[in-house]
């Protein structure tokens, strides 16, 4: 099963990692990878180069970052593969060491087998 995860950091995005935080992290990437748990990963840039775009009743608006509130920057996703919702928790909970403070949303994601007749 393949889970996409979110993750929004409980600091300010102005706050770079430091070169520890990015070799632990590499590591944890690395370990991931070698499991064959970890399909894609990236970090996002500051939402003050992003925009959020609605549609309603058949309008678009855009709406131009940065975006102040915490709890509404995405700071990075992981696409991952886990045998089991607690398997992606379990994995979830080793990234959360290793990124500090924040939350991270696991979301299950359709197969293509999720459709058959």
């Amino acid at each position: 099963m393949r889970y996409l995860c979110l993750y929004k950091p409980n600091k300010p995005e102005s706050t770079p990692p430091t070169q520890q935080e990015i070799a632990t992290m590499g590591k944890l990437i690395e370990d991931m990878t070698k499991a064959g748990v970890l399909l894609a990963t990236e970090g996002c840039q500051s939402s003050a180069k992003g925009a959020r775009v609605r549609l309603a009743n058949g309008k678009f608006a855009v709406t131009d970052g940065p975006f102040t509130e915490v709890k509404e920057v995405v700071g990075g996703f992981a696409l991952i593969q886990a045998k089991s919702k607690e398997g992606a928790i379990e994995w979830t909970k080793r990234f959360l060491e290793v990124a500090g403070d924040g939350e991270t949303e696991i979301r299950l994601l359709h197969e293509m087998s999720d459709f058959a007749p």
